[in-house]
């Protein structure tokens, strides 16, 4: 089970991808911050990036505007 930002739990499975994690959220937003474990992970990474079973991960939607 991953648990995402301290609330949500998230099914987990062997070679979890953080781009797993987001689409099981439904994220799909353009201006995304990821880390695991407080780390945080760079965008070129999500894809090969793995989760492992227990992890804390942290999606945090990046808003701009006026």
């Amino acid at each position: 089970m991953i648990i995402v930002n301290n609330r949500d739990k998230v099914e987990w499975h062997e070679g979890m991808t953080v781009q797993d994690v987001l689409d099981a959220m439904g994220y799909d937003y353009a201006l995304i911050t990821v880390t695991v474990e407080g780390t945080l992970v760079p965008e070129d990474d999500y894809g090969t990036q793995t989760v492992p079973d227990g992890s804390n991960v942290g999606l945090f939607h990046l808003a701009h505007g006026g």
